[in-house]
Order: C-alpha cells, then structure tokens, then sequence
C-alpha cells in the first residue's frame, strides 16, 4: 500500500505508523483519517506491536482547521472519519504505543490517549483545545479522559484548554510515562520490543478486560476473567511460558 500522509513500515514485528505532515504539525484531514485507518486494518499476525508517532515537531495538533468541508458539517465528519480511525485504534490487533515526541492538541491528544500505552518526550504537552474555538471535546476525548484522570480533572482540562505538559499527565495517570528527550527513542525502541516479543493474545485480553471493567459489576468482570484466562490457558505461549520458567530460561512466545 502507499501513503501520502502517514508512513507505515514493519521491521521485526514492529509496526511503525508516523503522522506526515510535519509543516501543520501533523494536522488531520480526511486523507490522513483515511490512511491511519487503512493501515492498522492491513496489520497481519506478523505484527505484534504497533507505535504511532509524529513527524518533525508535533505529534499531531489535532484537526486541520483549513479544512473547509469538515468545517461545514463536523457531525458528519466525526461519524464517517473520526469513529473508524479510533475504532481502528482501539480495536487493532496489536498493542498500540502512542510515542508522542511534541504537541497533542485536541483531536490529536484524543488519537494519543485511545492507544494502549503512552510514552512522551518530555518536552510534550497534551491539551484539550476544542473550547477556544467555540467547540466541545471529541475523537472519544469525553470518554477517554475521565476514565483516566478522574471528572474533576478531566471537566478542567476541557473547560479551560489548558497545556498539561508530559510530566504531569505522567504523574496524574494520563499517560505512562514522560521521557527525557535523550532517552526518548530508545525507551520507545524497548518498549514495542518487549511488546513485540512478549504474548501477543494475553496483552490483548488484558486490553479487554480494562476496558470492559468500568462497566461491569464485580460477578461479572470475574466472569470475564475466567473466561479470558480460560483462552489463555489453551495458548502456545502459556505453554512456552510455563515450560521456560520450568527450565530456568527466558520464554520464546510467538503470539500465538
């Protein structure tokens, strides 16, 4: 497949998806929706990790607001672009790490916070744009956020558009981790290593299991474990796990 907004390569199970349009700091247009979109739906078995990130300077500053089309009728383009991406998001077949190297703004903080694992530079900030130009948060934001921060800090961070730079979303549970600008790139390089490497089926039930946890009484989340951990039992790597601490060495999981 080719790309005109996104570059998209896989190199030892490890999918890199990079926002391209760096000179509007990674803005989305339909284009690019459709793209990101389009890639992580194409992921095979071969992929055991996916990371996102931004090219130049930003991580992605949210909607491109020269788009005159979206402009003229935003419910629409929420409904027909933004809800595939971010089901394409949520829904991929791998673990997705958003490495945020620079600025999410808006939709494009939205985009970061639907992925399974956040790293930023810690030079990053993360805001809630949508007020300053007369709007309400989208792209799941309102969903999202609160889960992770609680409504008090979600409602201000909606409220007054504020910057939240990496190190605070780190501490207020935001996102994973904030990084020196030095160690960046290697710690996002271990990381979908390790995911990439690690049992592809187990992190994806774990996914599973959060997410349906905030809906579910205490009998029913215990249910689900059961059955989650059932599939788990079945698998090759649980096989290999136990059979590699057996034998005091490190497991070799395939995925599978």
């Amino acid at each position: 497949m080719t790309y005109e907004t996104i570059t998209f390569t896989a190199k030892n199970g490890i999918a890199t998806l990079m926002l391209n349009r760096p000179d509007v700091m990674n803005a989305l247009n339909t284009q690019m929706r459709a793209e990101i979109t389009r890639a992580l739906a194409s992921i095979g078995e071969d992929v055991r990790c996916v990371v996102m990130t931004g090219a130049g300077a930003a991580f992605c500053s949210g909607q491109d607001l020269s788009d005159a089309a979206a402009a003229a009728d935003i419910e629409g383009t929420l409904r027909r672009e933004y809800e595939p991406m971010l089901q394409a998001v949520i829904e991929c077949r791998a673990p997705v790490i958003a490495a945020v190297n620079g600025v999410a703004a808006g939709a494009g903080a939205n985009l970061a916070l639907a992925a399974d694992v956040v790293i930023a530079v810690d030079s990053a900030y993360f805001t809630q744009a949508f007020t300053r130009i007369g709007l309400i948060p989208d792209a799941g934001g309102t969903w999202i956020l609160p889960r992770l921060v609680g409504n008090a800090r979600a409602l201000g961070m909606m409220l007054f558009a504020d910057k939240i730079a990496a190190q605070q979303a780190a501490d207020w549970g935001m996102i994973w981790q904030a990084v020196p600008a030095d160690e960046f790139v290697e710690t996002v390089g271990a990381r979908a290593m390790q995911l990439a490497s690690g049992p592809t089926g187990a992190y994806l039930s774990v996914r599973a299991a959060v997410r349906a946890s905030g809906a579910n009484d205490f009998a029913t989340q215990l249910e689900l474990e059961a059955q989650l951990q059932g599939k788990a039992g079945r698998s090759a790597d649980f096989r290999e796990g136990v059979t590699a601490f057996l034998e005091k060495r490190a497991p070799r999981f395939t995925g599978r």
